[in-house]
């Protein structure tokens, strides 16, 4: 490529990622901490004393990953733990700026290729060296169509990853493609050591499922190394002494699941636990005012949603689905539900995100005009369906309320209440007619914010769970990823903004606000916009 060329793209790419990274503080509700990124880690920390090392930290979490493997899941309980066992080619500090990882330095050797230089000495908790073969290994694994990964849509667009010498790697995209270090600042392109990736597809050859070995035991070359796995109960991870940076304080961390918010901000109390995630919000007031823990808040790029199967009779019909969305006050759920912790949502990108629509027109809270859609679409005198949910408790309480709004329009809904990965199971598989459930935004583009959920190519597991499916949005889409000038992306994604409105595949109800319990005991916790802990830091104090 010809040198002014080059500088255009480095040019272009610089300013999409300064436009995505100044973004991402985003809005907040009106509970909301007033510094500028939402994060009020630092006032749980007030008035604590010194840190000390050493010491078992435990967490009570709602829900149980469902895989230990970087390339086997895309929820937020399992990257929770992912993220401190892996690490990735870079990383993403408080303000979301790209910074070093197991990657020390990085430069665009055209427009569809970025050359790293790799950091040396780091050795896999199984003793296998890090180096430019392991990365090759991990994303061709994760693009392998016989691993059939829930992230490949991350990653999709590279082509090649070329290893010129022992630290030194290029990836090679198809098109380019701003938002790529973003994307492996994602832990879906962590680390895996390459003996174990070996081992796993030796058992897939003896017909086990892909990420058998790597979920059971996950070697990589993070802070904590992984200890034992009780699933449905608990995940234990402990320091690692041999970890190339600076060591972790606490000696262990364990996970434990707990899915009663009383019983988790019991243990918080009297000591069993240490942080308690997610703190309900009429609980904040009471944890706030006492005197063993105080509540972390941290505003989201997240979205809870209801969702609808849109290859199911009748929510196949935009119609159906619309009415739907105007018999839904998210008002209501705002305050009622999550105490106004919490943004409304107009559309499916929280406010901060990299193509954010701030002028996008959100379907209205409106009976009258859902009865008459209904009538039109031939749902005048309503029909029987299910609202399923986990075992979230303001997900089921959205479920009661959203059932009481369709009973006045003779639509009558059960509600099915089910664990988690059994939930993500069935949604994958398209057995549900309508449901709750939330969506991250990790790397603060509208591509991760859209593209999984409602391209059609990313239907069941990889995201979109309403398996919607609109050629237009797919177009758009596409050329979203492909666009490289920040301006035309925003006017591209705010089309497609409009589409997903008007077509209502899901009712975008909320942003909410990550309320995590933290004891007094311990100091240096955090949660970032995405949900996933911040434990390097976390120590006890005296």
């Amino acid at each position: 490529m010809k040198s002014a060329g080059k500088s255009k793209w480095l040019f272009v790419l610089v300013l999409a990622f300064s436009m995505i990274l100044a973004a991402c503080g985003g809005g907040s509700g009106n509970k909301s901490s007033e510094k500028e990124n939402g994060d009020t880690s630092s006032n749980i920390d007030e008035g604590k004393g010194e840190g000390v090392e050493g010491g078992d930290l435990v967490l009570a979490v709602l829900s149980d990953a469902s895989s230990l493997d970087p390339a086997g899941s895309n929820d937020v309980p399992s990257s929770v733990v992912q993220a401190n066992i892996y690490e990735t080619l870079v990383n993403r500090d408080d303000d979301n700026k790209i910074i070093e990882g197991l990657a020390t330095s990085w430069e665009a050797i055209d427009d569809t290729t970025y050359e790293f230089k790799l950091r040396e000495g780091v050795t896999f908790h199984d003793g296998e060296p890090f180096n430019a073969e392991a990365v090759k290994v991990n994303l061709e694994r994760i693009l392998d169509p016989e691993v059939a990964s829930p992230r490949y849509f991350l990653y999709e667009m590279i082509t090649e990853i070329i290893v010129k010498d022992e630290y030194t790697v290029q990836i090679k995209t198809e098109y380019p493609f701003a938002p790529l270090l973003a994307h492996l600042s994602h832990n879906g392109g962590s680390m895996v050591s390459p003996k174990s990736i070996e081992a796993d597809y030796a058992a897939m050859q003896n017909d086990e499922k892909s990420g058998s070995v790597i979920s059971t035991a996950p070697v990589g070359t993070g802070y904590f190394k992984f200890d034992s796995w009780t699933p449905g109960s608990e995940i234990k991870l402990v320091r690692n002494d041999d970890y190339w940076g600076d060591k972790v304080h606490v000696d262990t961390v364990t996970f434990k699941v707990v899915p009663e918010s009383g019983t988790r901000n019991a243990d918080l109390e009297t000591g069993y636990v240490h942080i308690a995630d997610p703190v309900q919000p009429n609980e904040v007031a009471d944890m706030n005012a006492g005197s063993y823990a105080k509540v972390n808040q941290q505003t989201s790029s997240s979205l809870a949603y209801l969702g609808f199967n849109t290859e199911k009779e009748p929510f196949n019909d935009p119609k159906v689905r619309k009415a739907i969305s105007m018999l839904v006050n998210k008002d209501d759920i705002s305050e009622g539900v999550y105490d106004g912790f919490g943004v409304p949502a107009k559309g499916p990108l929280a406010p901060g995100i990299f193509g954010y629509n701030e002028d996008a027109k959100p379907v209205e809270y409106n009976p009258e005009e859902a009865k008459k859609l209904l009538e039109e679409a031939g749902y005048g005198d309503g029909f029987k369906t299910s609202i399923w949910t986990n075992d979230n408790p303001q997900r089921q309480q959205i479920a009661v309320l959203v059932q009481e709004e369709l009973k006045k329009v003779n639509i009558e809904a059960d509600i099915n209440v089910m664990e988690f990965g059994a939930y993500l199971d069935k949604t994958a598989a398209g057995e549900h007619e309508m449901f709750i459930l939330g969506w991250s935004n990790s790397t603060g583009d509208a591509d991760y914010g859209m593209y999984a959920l409602f391209h059609s190519s990313q239907k069941g597991d990889p995201g979109n769970r309403s398996f919607y499916e609109n050629p237009e949005v797919d177009k758009l889409l596409e050329e979203g990823r492909r666009e490289s000038d920040p301006e035309k992306r925003i006017e591209i994604y705010n089309k497609v903004q409009e589409h997903l409105i008007e077509d209502a595949p899901m009712v975008y109800l909320i942003h909410t606000e990550y309320l995590t319990g933290v004891s007094n005991k311990i100091k240096g916790f955090s949660i970032d916009t995405s949900g996933i802990y911040q434990l390097k830091n976390v120590q006890f104090v005296e």
